[in-house]
């Protein structure tokens, strides 16, 4: 065979393989037909208690939630002296409002989070936050809350509450939380 017939008969193949692997634009489905929208009501910016008697207590939500804990108890959280695990006078106060707050839910589980500042060995640390959890947790048993419904864990400097290194900031991280078991 000729070059010169060839070389058209390679371009009729090369054009007939490059058309074949060409793909044919598929038929999309229609567009969803475009539905109506209904106003929303603009949400209520008043107090939905507004004119209901009061009883003397705020209102905190769900009664036995961890919204109501904090509200009852003043709050979850009791801080501690450098390097120490000794329940101050402070602490003892919100200690003792949250075993009043456990005693009217005989139901609610807890744990007590012992917590450090970022100072010291990590080993150290989650030590002193299980000394500070259970010095929290046997307050707590003191006052007549069962031990069965409590546990501890320490998480040492792993989880602060602030970030910083100033005395404000290691202050703030020393500290017991008693958090609310949620149950399904």
């Amino acid at each position: 065979m000729s070059q010169r017939l060839m070389i058209p008969a390679l371009m009729t193949v090369l054009a007939l393989g490059i058309s074949a692997c060409a793909t044919k634009k598929k038929d999309l489905p229609p567009p969803p037909p475009t539905v109506a929208m209904t106003p929303v009501p603009e949400p209520m910016t008043g107090d939905p208690n507004a004119g209901a008697p009061t009883t003397g207590v705020k209102s905190t939500g769900i009664p036995g939630s961890s919204a109501d804990f904090v509200a009852q108890s003043g709050s979850d959280t009791v801080l501690f002296p450098y390097d120490s695990y000794e329940i101050d006078d402070e602490a003892r106060t919100i200690l003792g409002k949250q075993a009043e707050w456990l005693a009217r839910y005989p139901t609610v589980r807890v744990t007590v989070e012992g917590h450090t500042d970022d100072r010291g060995t990590r080993e150290y640390n989650l030590a002193l936050g299980d000394r500070r959890a259970t010095a929290a947790k046997n307050f707590l048993a003191a006052q007549g809350v069962a031990t069965g419904r409590m546990t501890t864990i320490s998480y040492g400097k792993e989880r602060p509450a602030v970030e910083g290194d100033d005395e404000a900031a290691f202050a703030r991280n020393r500290r017991a939380v008693t958090v609310v078991a949620v149950t399904n």
